[in-house]
């Protein structure tokens, strides 16, 4: 059975309301991708320490790394050292942290895929090689303003890459937001199903310009009835962790869906992110109750 998280600027800066929210609904672990207003690769000794504290104190699994590896430009040398070393400071922490993913991207889209795929295997050969051995995977996540925006995209570069270590994180909901993508569920699913290591969660519908706009999780436009029963009978172990990206108040600009994390991020974000995960105990209540799956609230 997968286990459940969230990422914790979808909640706040500080560790402590996503704390109470991971103990409310018992959740398992949570994500990082900013804290305090610092990315990961950001994060220091210390920084690393008091959240390993704190979360041990909840009991909680520091479940993944969300880096912004590799979200950079394709041809910038300064660029991709500077995610490199990003890298090498991500692989540090999840020694510390126990934690088996660090989040990953396919460099800006500036040309067509096709045009830039040879050139960005060859950007994946460092590393790979940096990962060899560490038990770590890099889950690699098809994003709207990157190369590989949808799944077929994404399961060319982890097949063309050929990496144990390198595989993919599926996030049904960013298809939404990717003209041309393939229907999250069963479509891009069943595309990237063989390689798929971690799972993001959120929820969009469509405005009246055919646009996705971010909603609570289980309104929107993506089976997640339908995508829960699959990876339950796919016997999928791993983590499903709640990225809201929708908020009661307004909506999130393009360029904080673009670069998420920070205070501007993660304002306003404590009430959606409760309410996306009281529809998540909902919907899998209802499955559970047909015998498909399990859900540990009372």
């Amino acid at each position: 059975m997968f286990k459940i998280g969230v990422i914790t600027d979808e909640v706040s800066q500080e560790l402590e309301p996503s704390i109470q929210l991971a103990e409310r609904f018992q959740l398992d672990g949570l994500e990082l991708r900013t804290v305090k207003d610092k990315g990961v690769f950001d994060f220091t000794p210390r920084d690393i320490a008091e959240v390993k504290a704190k979360a041990e104190e909840a009991g909680l699994s520091i479940c993944g790394i969300s880096a912004p590896f590799y979200k950079c430009e394709l041809t910038d040398e300064k660029e991709i050292a500077e995610s490199l070393r990003g890298l090498e400071t991500c692989l540090r922490m999840a020694q510390t942290f126990h934690t088996k993913m660090i989040r990953g991207f396919t460099f800006w889209r500036r040309k067509p895929f096709e045009e830039v795929l040879d050139t960005i295997l060859r950007r994946f050969e460092e590393p790979a090689a940096m990962l060899k051995g560490t038990g770590v995977t890099l889950a690699l996540e098809a994003d709207p303003s990157v190369n590989a925006s949808n799944a077929s995209q994404l399961a060319a570069v982890i097949e063309g890459v050929g990496s144990p270590q390198i595989q993919a994180l599926w996030d049904p909901g960013n298809q939404l937001y990717t003209p041309g993508a393939e229907v999250p569920y069963p479509d891009g699913y069943q595309r990237l199903r063989p390689h798929i290591a971690h799972v993001h969660l959120k929820d969009a519908v469509l405005n009246p310009k055919g646009e996705a706009v971010g909603c609570a999780f289980g309104r929107g436009l993506v089976d997640y009835p339908g995508q829960f029963r699959a990876l339950a009978e796919d016997g999928y172990d791993g983590y499903v962790v709640m990225e809201t990206h929708y908020r009661k108040k307004g909506t999130l600009s393009e360029e904080l869906l673009k670069r998420p994390g920070g205070a501007a991020f993660s304002a306003d974000g404590y009430e959606p992110t409760a309410e996306c995960l009281e529809n998540l105990r909902e919907l899998l209540t209802k499955q559970d109750s047909a015998g498909a799956l399990e859900w540990r609230l009372v």
